[in-house]
């Protein structure tokens, strides 16, 4: 039941899913459940994209099964995942980009990066992001509702696998004192990502049964060199990680599992 308390944790922090009342007084709360929630990452990964697969479904069957259909439900599936979120890891995309973009010193990059507003480099990225991710799913889209909806599981669960990997890997370097990830962060080790590992292995497992193992091995082959190629980035500009920095790698990823689901279909 401790998992489970953490899997209700994982939700609050990650979502906008209440938990209230007596459930909440139920899950309780404390810093070092918090650390614990981490590993759930992947977890709520699977909520995100059970909402993504009943707004998506509804659009599909609700249009013609003709024309824009698939741009119609990939663009009203995506935005119910923003709302569902908050927009929370996009809003770590659009700071990343507006302080790597807007200085290359790098103490001058992290304060630009604790600053709320949005800069030009930002709203690009925002806009190139989930352009390319719309475009992506309706191009699975294309070829179906299965490779679509599968897509979207193992997209929104492996890409909050491995933004989990940076914290191992590097210090954190942002604002400790107001810093949200901080203490997620703090006790991420092998059993956090093992853990992270079970949430994900059936989502992946099922995605490849259903569309064929050429499907999720391209996929996350290509959302695996999105997380290398992030990690390397910060650890040249930043010298380490931010709370802004898992949430730029969680997009990154989920556009890359995207891109390589698509190239999947495209080379069968």
């Amino acid at each position: 039941m401790q998992g489970v308390r953490h899997y209700l944790i994982a939700l609050q922090f990650f979502t906008r899913l209440p938990v209230t009342g007596r459930l909440a007084a139920w899950v309780g709360f404390d810093p070092a459940m918090l650390r614990a929630a981490a590993a759930h990452f992947p977890g709520v990964g699977w909520m995100v994209a059970a909402w993504a697969w009943t707004v998506t479904a509804a659009v599909w069957w609700a249009l013609p099964a003709q024309g824009f259909t698939p741009l119609a439900a990939a663009a009203l599936g995506t935005t119910a995942t923003v709302l569902l979120t908050g927009g929370f890891h996009e809003d770590g995309l659009a700071d990343v980009a507006d302080g790597l973009g807007g200085s290359l010193d790098r103490e001058r990059a992290l304060d630009i990066m604790k600053d709320s507003r949005i800069g030009a480099f930002g709203a690009m990225a925002l806009v190139l992001g989930l352009t390319s991710k719309i475009a992506l799913l309706a191009v699975l889209g294309s070829a179906g509702l299965a490779p679509l909806l599968w897509a979207l599981l193992g997209g929104h669960v492996l890409s909050r696998l491995l933004p989990l990997v940076l914290p191992v890997l590097l210090p954190h370097v942002g604002d400790t004192a107001r810093s949200k990830a901080k203490p997620l962060a703090d006790q991420i080790n092998l059993r956090t990502l093992g853990i992270g590992a079970l949430w994900t292995l059936p989502a992946l497992l099922a995605a490849g049964l259903a569309q064929g193992a050429g499907f999720v091995l391209l996929a996350s082959l290509g959302c695996a060199l999105a997380a290398g190629w992030m990690y390397r980035w910060f650890r040249r500009r930043l010298q380490g990680f931010t709370g802004d920095a898992l949430g730029a790698t969680q997009q990154v990823c989920e556009i890359a599992f995207y891109l390589g689901a698509a190239c999947a279909l495209g080379r069968g």
